[in-house]
């Protein structure tokens, strides 16, 4: 069965999350390492406009805009289910001026105009997504970031080593037999949806916490 046919769709991906709710930042045991790798690496500090593409319950967002955001910066998000909207607005409510979450209708289409941002970011959500949802992604992305701008991704993949190859394995099946029972994410690779013509890679590490492996990757936008 191709992933086209086993992942969720947009309603039921919202139901999913709706659900789960705030239960999310309880998987920071194993995303926090990749996200700490990533704004290791990423350069947030001179962002001057920055979209979050599935901002979940606003966690990676408050400690964006807390710790490494300028005080000019403007952040926005989106996601597919109103109860993480609403977690977002409220754990974000002291940026107002410069902050802003909406929520997403499940299309891969950015309420942003061309060249507009300098940053997309997606944590922990191109893993939800068919394979055509990911080309897509990229594409949008490509069409709303400024010349030189940087996307930055965080995603569960394939394991490099032996415990991590068998929980991604693992994790896997379970996808494939009843998606759900993994919030619909399931491990990817990147790498087949990025177009080298339209991307510089700039950083890319895969990081295993408690044997799950998760890729981190930023990219330079090609003029």
């Amino acid at each position: 069965m191709s992933d086209k046919q086993t992942v969720l769709n947009a309603s039921e991906a919202q139901a999913y999350y709706d659900h789960f709710g705030r239960k999310q930042d309880s998987q920071g045991f194993y995303e926090d390492p990749a996200l700490d790798e990533l704004i290791a690496h990423a350069d947030f500090q001179s962002a001057e406009a920055l979209f979050e593409f599935g901002c979940g319950t606003g966690k990676f967002a408050m400690r964006l805009l807390e710790e490494y955001l300028s005080s000019s910066a403007t952040y926005s998000g989106c996601d597919i289910s109103p109860v993480m909207v609403n977690l977002a607005k409220q754990r974000i409510t002291s940026y107002a001026d410069r902050a802003s979450v909406v929520r997403s209708d499940g299309a891969v289409h950015f309420q942003l105009s061309d060249q507009s941002v300098d940053y997309v970011v997606s944590n922990y959500v191109l893993d939800l997504l068919s394979e055509d949802d990911a080309r897509l992604f990229f594409t949008e992305a490509h069409r709303v970031l400024k010349p030189g701008g940087k996307v930055c991704l965080v995603s569960l993949t394939k394991g490099s080593t032996l415990p991590s190859k068998i929980v991604s394995s693992v994790w896997k099946g379970v996808f494939r037999l009843r998606p759900s029972l993994v919030g619909g994410c399931r491990p990817i690779i990147f790498e087949p949806y990025v177009d080298q013509e339209c991307w510089l890679y700039e950083y890319r590490n895969v990081v295993t916490a408690f044997g799950v492996p998760s890729e981190v990757l930023i990219l330079t936008r090609r003029d």
